[in-house]
């Protein structure tokens, strides 16, 4: 199994790079989310892989972060996902708003992105929405603006579960009180607004 390929950048193409590893070019399918994090041609690379396998063929998809493919991966354990709806599902929503999608269970966002009915979208919500733990169902909670290192609602989540909460419950009620999440507010001001009716 090829988990990662570093070489040389030698083709970048929307949904399609080459990798010059060692003298051998390696075609590798990417998401729009990773061509945007790729090196200019020509140039050092590093790229995350998942070598999918069938009778008839075999391909590499690759993806820029861990996050990327991690989702691809869960997108593929669905029946009727193959890894070109996977590697669309990526290229129409970037990962923490398909990953927010998921978990709030919003059918019409998901089932906008191409080649995803309204059908195969309701199967991907149920299949995947309870294969997320808690810390990344309140990192889908967090607005967008406090995404970059704000640990504050998964602290407040974390301190009401030791207080007793079940995961789901802590996490509802820190998503209610996230509303009203100001810049200045501390986690026990968080837990206090989460548990006030």
């Amino acid at each position: 199994m090829i988990t990662f390929l570093e070489g040389k950048l030698d083709t970048k193409q929307l949904g399609r790079v080459v990798m010059n590893v060692s003298g051998v070019g390696y075609e590798v399918l990417i998401p729009l989310s990773s061509y945007d994090g790729l090196p200019l041609e020509g140039e050092p690379c590093r790229i995350l892989t998942h070598h999918h396998i069938t009778d008839a063929d075999q391909k590499l998809f690759g993806f820029c972060t861990e996050d990327e493919r991690d989702m691809f991966l869960k997108l593929l354990t669905i029946s009727g996902v193959g890894p070109k709806l996977a590697i669309s599902a990526l290229s129409g929503l970037p990962v923490r708003e398909l990953k927010n999608a998921l978990i709030n269970g919003d059918i019409k966002m998901i089932s906008s992105i191409s080649g995803i009915g309204k059908k195969t979208a309701e199967r991907i919500v149920m299949e995947l929405r309870d294969k997320f733990d808690s810390g990344e169902q309140l990192d889908a909670f967090a607005p967008a603006e406090a995404a970059g290192g704000d640990n504050r609602l998964r602290d407040a989540a974390l301190a009401l579960t030791a207080l007793g909460q079940k995961p789901d419950d802590a996490a509802k009620l820190v998503k209610n009180a996230a509303k009203k999440l100001t810049p200045d507010m501390s986690v026990e001001d968080l837990i206090r607004l989460a548990l006030t009716k």
